[in-house]
């Protein structure tokens, strides 16, 4: 879909117009899919968390578009990934919970794979030591969400964050070193 147009949508469908808000959906739909394809894998088939499922909770989350005040199409596409890694959190929080059995939960971006309780775990760790990057330094938190859990390139991140590749490029690293330590470590930042 243009950009262009999906903006025009965008501003219609926070003014009120239902008409919009459907159209908007109907033709990001098949976008939103494939991002929570790259985010979830479900095993076995019985699974309670599938890219449709995750799309599904996405679009009731971003309910009602007026009050998101939502810009753009990178505007709706990193608020839309925000909300899968908080859905994602809550899922994997649920599945460290559960003492026997359950659904395998996987997020991939290339360089991880969330594929058992273990790796579930470190998925809630990994979203501990995002807060309290995100205390510190919003943006490498940000850029880190942006690249993760939206699948957008480091060149993509920047411009949506309106910095330099080469500011990104030094974020990423910083990022990824302290999230790295914090993974290691094994233990959760927690929320103090």
């Amino acid at each position: 879909m243009d950009a262009g147009e999906l903006t025009r949508l965008l501003r219609l469908a926070r003014a009120g117009n239902k008409e919009a808000e459907h159209l908007l959906f109907e033709r990001v739909y098949g976008e939103l899919t494939a991002l929570a394809r790259r985010l979830v894998r479900s095993e076995p088939v019985n699974a309670t968390l599938t890219p449709s499922a995750l799309v599904n909770e996405t679009y009731i989350r971003l309910q009602p578009l007026n009050e998101l005040a939502l810009a753009d199409r990178h505007h709706l596409f990193a608020t839309s990934a925000r909300i899968m890694r908080r859905l994602l959190i809550d899922h994997a929080r649920a599945r460290r919970s559960l003492k026997r059995g359950g659904e395998t939960v996987r997020v991939q971006d290339g360089e991880c794979l969330v594929t058992t309780e273990a790796e579930a775990e470190k998925l809630c760790i990994l979203n501990d030591a995002l807060e309290h990057l995100e205390a510190h330094s919003p943006r490498q938190s940000r850029l880190v969400e942006l690249r993760f859990f939206g699948g957008y390139s480091l060149e993509e991140a920047a411009s949506i964050l309106n910095i330099s590749e080469r500011t990104a490029k030094r974020d990423w690293v910083i990022a990824r070193t302290r999230l790295k330590g914090a993974m290691d470590a094994g233990f959760s930042l927690g929320a103090s």
